[in-house]
Order: structure tokens, then sequence, then C-alpha cells
């Protein structure tokens, strides 16, 4: 795979077709567990793990499994990399598993891997599928992790679980609910969406 390729792959992930961001999905887990940063790296990182490797067998099976029942062997596949990521969770990092509780094992119903799946490993070969999958599950972790800094900075006054709060601000309770998500989400696509816009209007003036 050449380098140009691997770039606008990332590209296209990271920012053009961002699955947060540009395509509207995994907003549910994204309210769920962003109050904390901890949580939202581990999410991040279970989430990357899942879509990669998921989107790897798919695309290595994909001319042996069955149009009919495809959808039903894709979620079979990423049911098993969800739990082997739960089990490896809960060996090594059991306190976080606890508190991350049943949202780990959510990650099965993510939209984000059954649409890299359906979008693009069944349709690629494995090396291209597997960046892909990667690249997916870093662009919604940067934006787990940006939402995770200011609900945990502003509700709990910690960064990492570490007192930042030097100065002794009053934190806000109202970041540590899901509705604080929602609202940041919100505004992180608008501001996206309104550069993106800016660009293409600025690009049809230059034709």
């Amino acid at each position: 795979m050449k380098k140009g390729a691997v770039k606008a792959l990332f590209i296209r992930n990271i920012w053009d077709e961002n699955q947060v961001l540009r395509q509207i999905l995994g907003i549910c887990s994204l309210l769920a567990v962003t109050n904390q940063l901890t949580n939202s790296l581990v999410m991040g990182i279970g989430l990357i793990f899942a879509v990669a490797l998921s989107s790897l067998t798919i695309s290595a099976l994909r001319n042996y499994i069955p149009h009919r029942v495809r959808m039903i062997a894709q979620t079979l596949i990423i049911a098993a990399w969800v739990i082997l990521f739960d089990i490896i969770l809960k060996a090594v990092l059991p306190d976080i598993s606890r508190a991350l509780g049943p949202y780990v094992g959510l990650i099965i119903t993510n939209c984000i891997i059954m649409g890299r799946a359906e979008a693009f490993a069944q349709m690629n070969p494995p090396l291209e599928s597997l960046l892909d999958g990667v690249f997916a599950g870093l662009g919604y972790t940067i934006v787990l992790v940006i939402i995770a800094f200011v609900r945990e900075l502003l509700g709990f006054g910690t960064i990492l679980g570490v007192d930042v709060n030097f100065i002794g601000f009053e934190t806000w309770t109202i970041m540590v609910m899901p509705p604080a998500a929602f609202f940041l989400v919100g505004v992180m696509i608008w501001i996206v969406n309104n550069v993106v816009a800016r660009k293409q209007a600025g690009g049809g003036k230059r034709g």
C-alpha cells in the first residue's frame, strides 16, 4: 500500500469522514464514558482494537462468507474481538473494567464497527481494512479524549485523576452528567461542519 494512499485514508477517517463529527456515529458511548479521561482512553483503545481486528478478519474472509448471512457473520466476528478485549481489560485493569461496567461489552453494538465492515472491509484487502479500522477508531478516540478532558477538568477539577484545581475554581456539576457531553459534541460538530463548509465555499470561488 502506497504512502499517499495511507495518508489519504488517515485524513479521511480523522477529519473528512470522522465517525462522530461527520458521520454522527458512536454517540451513545460518547455520552456515557467521557466524564473521566482515563475511562475515555480505555474505551477508545477498545474500539480501535475491535474495529481494526474486526475489519481485518472480515476482509480476509469476505470471499468465503455467503452474502445473505454476511451481517450475522460480521456481528459474530465483532463480538469475538470485543469479548477478547473485555477479558484482557478485566485481567490487566480490573478497576477501570468495573468503572466502565457494561459499556465495554456494548462496543459490539457500536455503529462505527459495523459501518466500517459494510462500507470498507467487505470490499477492500485486509491490510487496507486494518488501517481503515485503526484510523476510524483513532478519529473516534480523539473526539472522546477532547470531550473527556473538558468534562473532567471542569466537572472534577482533575486530569487523569490528578487534582489540577490549584486556584480553587468552583467545579460544574453539569459537566459530569451526560447532557454536558451532548452539548460539547454538538459544539464540535458545528465547528467542524462550519470549517468544512467555508473551505468548500472558498474552493468554489477560486474555481
